[in-house]
């Protein structure tokens, strides 16, 4: 009991790290990849086989905890600055760099596997999937564009969910990936109002520090446009009907909610916007999707 009870204790220190959660952001998208994918290829209510979707499940997971350790060990000496997060497994001491280290390596390594059993073509895109989800993790030290590095590469997911069905490229995928990174950058814009100061002061870009709030959630609220309507042209691609388009003017709603309850004067629901009404937008959207092809 005392065994179990210590690897459950370091299978929650681990998920916490990598703040496995927030995979509610990119699966839904992943899995509304692989449907439309289907669909284009004919398959029975868009349906590719369960080998194909546990393939991708885990090629998904495996690279968004590869990214998530490798920032963590990056970002380690920031987040230990940071009244924010400083409480992280890092500078606390939860999770040491090396331990992350390991992880991000399996991480990579289960990637790897993942997308060879779906095919060439995924094996030989991997790689450089890694390097653009690792490679995120600097570009706050470089451009205050940081927003949407980290929107391009987790808007990855579809586009691999799409390669690893169809084993080739479409206008869909691409749509998918640009409203997504759209989608994460414009929201990712608004949790770093959290930092304005503390980015300030240790010299890192980000929109809201290098622009003032009031400006980068302005650009926030056009990024949110401009994906809403790259998702209608998804919809136009795919065919796809009356339950996508509503699920999409749904989504409109809570993304219209979610910039009226923060303001340049006033952070204090944040988090409620950053989590719950994304997490809302991408299973709506996935849900409609589905029950649109199906």
């Amino acid at each position: 009991m005392v065994r179990i009870g210590r690897a459950w204790h370091a299978l929650r220190t681990y998920a916490a790290l990598v703040r496995f959660e927030h995979t509610i952001f990119a699966l839904p998208f992943a899995i509304i990849g692989a449907v439309l994918a289907g669909r284009s290829l004919g398959l029975p209510h868009g349906l590719p086989s369960l080998r194909a979707l546990g393939w991708i499940l885990i090629a998904m997971v495996s690279a968004r905890t590869a990214a998530m350790a490798f920032n963590r060990i990056v970002d380690a000496d920031y987040d230990a600055r940071n009244p924010r997060t400083w409480k992280r497994e890092i500078p606390t001491g939860a999770v040491k760099k090396w331990q992350a280290g390991v992880l991000t390596v399996v991480a990579a390594v289960l990637l790897l596997i993942a997308a060879g059993n779906l095919n060439q073509l995924c094996l030989r895109l991997a790689p450089l999937a890694l390097v653009a989800l690792t490679g995120y993790s600097y570009t706050k030290r470089v451009t205050q564009w940081t927003h949407l590095a980290l929107g391009g590469a987790i808007g990855i997911a579809p586009v691999g969910a799409w390669l690893g069905v169809t084993g080739s490229f479409g206008w869909t995928p691409i749509l998918l990936w640009a409203a997504v990174a759209l989608w994460i950058g414009g929201f990712d814009i608004i949790y770093a109002l959290q930092d304005i100061q503390v980015d300030r002061q240790l010299g890192l870009f980000s929109l809201p520090a290098r622009m003032g709030p009031a400006l980068a959630l302005r650009v926030a609220r056009i990024l949110h446009a401009v994906m809403l309507a790259l998702l209608g042209s998804v919809g136009v691609m795919a065919s796809l009907g009356a339950w996508y388009y509503a699920g999409l003017l749904l989504c409109a709603v809570f993304l219209g909610y979610e910039h009226s309850i923060v303001r340049p004067d006033d952070f204090s629901r944040v988090d409620t916007a950053f989590f719950t009404v994304n997490g809302w937008v991408s299973v709506i959207l996935c849900g409609t999707t589905i029950l649109d092809v199906w």
